[in-house]
């Protein structure tokens, strides 16, 4: 098994008084005076033969309190008792070899890289570690395993997080057998390799990997270990909380929503202390769309990390709670805690955690409308993203960027750069970006195209996995109606949005349903009730700080006869720009942010001939030439 390690002498402490990390002895190549000087701690007899010093199996583990322990089996604990009260020598070795050894450190490897590196390499560590410590280590597999399917879901690659799903759950049933000796040949290819989009069948046990996802390919090819292919019943475990986590992923993975909610349901009501619980549980409740429940769990979740002073678990706990605050509409609140854990990420250096902090204070800053900030944040998050395969970061990136685009005005720009995330983008996102898509086609002209996502998002939305999707689906639905609807029934479905809409958290997605309703109000000559709910609109966003839609809320104001909007802070126009009408005003704003005609006509809800007439006139009025003069004109007065 190779040459032996080096042992380390240490004082024995019996169990029973032992609560804390076990005392360290002295450096290998500390002199014997120092050695001596130690009370309690004695030097071996050099040469003398292992059998006589009767073996126990320990094992160094980091506690829940971040302190370090000797951990032995019930069996082997009289040893300890035995070795105190003869004040004899307890020797430590360092395991030099075996299969257990080997699996615990593809793990540690796993994790390494998943902080900084390929998802999909640390994917082949954590397999490879599961395969490893299958049989007689059940729980080292399934904490592979589990990270494994964790890992997976980042990386979007549905077919290895299915795999990981049901190889942990084997590992949860499986019976305890010993280990082989590690193998100093090179495994077989194995006879059920699982390629992306494949379905996973049990193999030898072997791995054969292509780990890393920024590979063209962009596919992970692995055979699981014997038996990977879990088709019975949810294990039956004392820790059921993990049980009901891995059983709801493998059942969203599989298209089967009410288990899966009724297993998520379970494991997001988990009340207690453990990091890895409270991780699960935030989880959960963020893919059931209980963004309460995860922002409060989340909070749990980062005490307990910062009271135990764990920078691991604390940079966790603040990746999950920033994205929860945003998917809850707490814009403000996720940006402290992403800018936290971006300094926490970059400290450490933990590249891909703060890639995923840059998206969300991308997604954001989109809501703010700093355009500059989007992009900044954006496009470092997606450079990240493509060089080690972060799915999940990478979408929710290029989301900020779509939202961005509407924000300025620019549907066509959104609609283009969500189409290919919504038909081919992570499994785990893309309903997410459906709404945003339909709005951004239904506004840039597409109308199969905001048909199809509209009629997506309903199915998405019955199969009760996202409480969000019901509020955002009506105003879907009315943004998307057909070509002689009853106004009724459009007029409906806005307020059905409205009222669907969480209070207090939901204040951006009402806001943007309020603007959608009082613009299609003003189109049907109904100014009286358009600026009612337009000027809730602009209220809502002023809440939650979304400059450029609140200017937006303000421009259609302004559309429906109103002088000064409620909150105006820019000022009745002046100079040059006082001689426009207010409809000539917002259209020369448009187009002095880049705006084409063709946008500025669907932004308006008008159509092209008409701001061509309204420009042509424009132009005269104000004597410039071109758009360009008419933007430097803009901005001077503004």
């Amino acid at each position: 098994m190779g040459r032996r390690a080096p042992e380390h002498p240490a004082r024995a402490a019996p169990p029973a008084r032992r609560t804390g990390p076990p005392q360290a002895g002295p450096e290998p190549h500390a002199p014997p005076s120092d050695r001596a000087a130690r009370p309690g701690v004695h030097t071996p007899a050099v040469g003398a033969p292992l059998a006589d010093r009767r073996p126990l199996a320990a094992t160094l583990r980091r506690l829940d309190d971040g302190s370090l322990a000797l951990v032995v089996t019930a069996a082997d604990a009289h040893l300890l008792h035995e070795a105190t009260r003869a004040d004899t020598t307890v020797t430590l070795r360092v395991a030099n070899g075996g299969t257990e050894h080997a699996a615990r450190a593809a793990l540690a490897r796993g994790r390494r890289t998943l902080a900084d590196g390929p998802l999909g390499d640390a994917y082949a560590s954590f397999t490879l570690a599961g395969v490893l410590a299958a049989g007689a280590v059940p729980a080292l597999a399934l904490a592979a395993y589990t990270a494994a399917a964790d890992t997976a879901w980042a990386a979007g690659d549905r077919a290895a997080c299915t795999a990981a799903l049901e190889s942990a759950l084997a590992a949860m049933s499986a019976p305890t057998r010993p280990l082989a000796a590690p193998s100093n040949t090179a495994p077989s290819d194995p006879p059920g390799t699982i390629k992306a989009g494949a379905t996973p069948k049990p193999s030898n046990g072997h791995l054969h990997l292509r780990p890393n996802l920024s590979d063209p390919s962009g596919t992970i090819e692995m055979g699981g270990p014997p038996g990977a292919r879990f088709e019975g019943n949810r294990p039956d475990t004392p820790d059921t909380q993990l049980a009901d986590y891995l059983w709801g992923l493998a059942a969203l993975l599989r298209e089967s929503p009410a288990e899966a909610i009724a297993s998520l349901r379970r494991v997001a009501a988990f009340a207690g202390d453990s990091p890895d619980a409270l991780h699960r549980a935030s989880a959960a409740a963020l893919i059931l769309g209980d963004t309460d429940d995860a922002c409060r769990i989340g909070l749990r979740a980062l005490a307990i990390a910062r009271d135990r002073d764990r920078p691991d678990l604390t940079a966790r706990a603040l990746e999950y709670l920033a994205y929860a605050e945003m998917r809850a509409g707490r814009h403000a609140r996720a940006r402290t805690h992403a800018r936290e854990g971006l300094d926490e990420a970059l400290r450490t250096g933990r590249a891909n955690t703060a890639a995923h902090h840059r998206a969300v204070l991308a997604l954001s800053a989109s809501v703010a409308g700093d355009t500059a900030e989007v992009e900044a944040h954006a496009n470092a998050a997606l450079d990240t993203a493509r060089h080690c395969g972060l799915g999940q970061t990478g979408a929710l990136a290029e989301w900020a960027l779509a939202r961005s685009d509407l924000a300025r005005g620019a549907p066509d720009a959104a609609a283009a750069r969500l189409a290919g995330l919504v038909s081919q983008g992570h499994f785990g996102v893309r309903h997410l970006l459906l709404p945003c898509f339909a709005e951004a086609a239904a506004l840039a002209g597409r109308e199969q195209e905001a048909q199809a996502a509209a009629r997506e998002l309903k199915l998405w939305a019955a199969s009760g996995l996202d409480r969000a999707a019901q509020a955002q689906l009506a105003r879907v639905e009315a943004l998307t109606a057909a070509p002689g609807t009853p106004p009724e029934a459009i007029d409906a479905l806005y307020l059905r949005a409205i009222r669907l809409h969480p209070n207090g958290s939901g204040d951006f997605e009402r806001a943007r349903t309020q603007l959608h309703h009082g613009k299609w109000l003003r189109r049907r000559r109904r100014p009286l009730l358009a600026r009612a709910v337009l000027r809730e609109a602009l209220h809502g966003f002023e809440r939650c700080g979304a400059a450029l839609w609140a200017e937006q809320a303000r421009q259609e104001l302004r559309a429906t006869g109103e002088q000064r909007a409620a909150g105006e802070r820019r000022g009745p126009a002046t100079g040059a720009l006082a001689a426009l009408t207010p409809h000539q005003l917002r259209i020369a704003r448009l187009v002095a942010t880049g705006a084409t005609n063709r946008e500025v006509a669907r932004s308006l809800s008008l159509s092209v001939r008409t701001v061509d007439h309204h420009l042509r006139n424009i132009f005269a009025s104000l004597g410039v030439r071109s758009r360009v003069e008419l933007a430097r004109l803009v901005a001077d007065t503004a």
